[in-house]
């Protein structure tokens, strides 16, 4: 009995040991990306939930596919200008006078050549014997002349390649600036891995938005390049075009072009900016524009006091019109972030979502 005892002892130890190896909570906590935080630009891009890491591996992906197709584009643009019209590889064209020409000069050589042999072959057999005589003490001649001319001089170069002298020197003057201007092959990959491995000169990081179902996507933009705002209108309208289906978790990509704290003040001052680019005081053209406001995990904050903030903060040319706005902007709060952006054809586009718009027409 005693044994029996001692058996369920022995096993409740094993799973114990069991539990702090395999199951998760034994395991260290990973920590995570850095939290969302004020004046950053980027995307705010809502999945399924707890598909997160799934939605930003895929996010980040299409991302930089678009990217690409944008900088490339404007690449093509500018070779497009400094290629000629015309090719440089010129084209010989072969005419029917220039052909007969050729084949008149042709056949008068042939009949030169037959009357001559017309003409040698009725000469006497006496002075063919003493052509042939003289012709054979010529060739001698010449060549005791020619075997003296050669020993006398020295042997000429052909014609067709140059002196020594410019064969060396040209290939020494090219070379040289080359190996003074580039860099070893070992510094540039340095620099290349320094480049990868610096996470601020990366061009899109993660951030944690702190909410379920929700990732955000930073974007250190750079001089002259496209702006997020640029890169989902092209995404968007791509994809209305192609209908060709990119993810599986993502379900909305909203650009974001300035990031504040969820305050009725600091809204007012940070959308400021974007007011003068997209609504200008001074302009011809009127746009009407909407206001679209959704908040998560923040439920201290007035919808209605945001939004007329952000309205009243336009200029009065420019109207209100919720069934057809030109402009959209977008207001989206995450916590104690605000996130503001501004967008065209935003209800055309299926409000940004991807599902909807690679999803076939539905027939009425």
């Amino acid at each position: 009995m005693a044994s029996g005892e001692g058996k369920p002892s022995t096993n409740a130890g094993d799973t114990k040991g069991r539990k702090r190896k395999y199951l998760p909570h034994g395991k260290p906590v990973r920590k995570g990306a850095y939290p969302l935080r004020p004046g950053v630009q980027g995307f705010f891009i809502t999945c399924d939930g707890g598909r997160e890491r799934q939605a930003t591996r895929e996010a980040l992906s299409i991302l930089d596919s678009f990217y690409e197709d944008l900088v490339d584009g404007k690449g093509l643009t500018e070779k497009s200008k400094s290629v000629p019209d015309k090719p440089l590889n010129k084209k010989i064209k072969f005419e029917d006078s220039d052909s007969s020409d050729d084949d008149e000069d042709h056949s008068g050589e042939v009949a030169d050549d037959a009357n001559n042999s017309e003409k040698s072959e009725t000469m006497p057999s006496e002075q063919q014997k003493e052509a042939l005589g003289t012709s054979v003490l010529a060739t001698k001649d010449n060549e005791d002349q020619a075997d003296t001319a050669d020993e006398s001089k020295p042997k000429k170069l052909r014609v067709e390649d140059p002196p020594l002298s410019e064969q060396t020197e040209p290939k020494e003057s090219t070379y040289k600036p080359k190996e003074s201007n580039d860099k070893p092959i070992d510094d540039l990959i340095d620099e290349d891995l320094k480049e990868l491995g610096d996470k601020k000169k990366r061009l899109f990081a993660t951030l944690d938005s702190g909410c379920n179902g929700c990732i955000f996507i930073q974007m250190h933009k750079r001089d002259g390049d496209p702006g997020p705002v640029e890169i989902v209108q092209n995404m968007m309208s791509s994809i209305a075009s192609t209908r060709k289906h990119m993810s599986r978790f993502i379900l909305r990509v909203l650009p974001t072009e300035v990031a504040c704290y969820a305050s009725e003040e600091e809204i007012t001052k940070a959308i400021s900016p974007l007011v003068e680019k997209y609504f200008p005081k001074e302009s011809s053209l009127v746009y009407k524009f909407a206001v679209l406001y959704e908040a998560r995990s923040n439920t201290g904050i007035d919808r209605m006091k945001i939004i007329n903030a952000v309205a009243k903060s336009v200029p009065q040319p420019h109207k209100v019109d919720l069934n057809n706005p030109d402009r959209t902007i977008i207001v989206q709060i995450a916590k104690t972030i605000c996130m503001i952006g501004v967008v065209e054809r935003y209800k055309e586009l299926a409000k940004f979502n991807l599902r909807q718009l690679t999803s076939p027409p539905q027939q009425k």
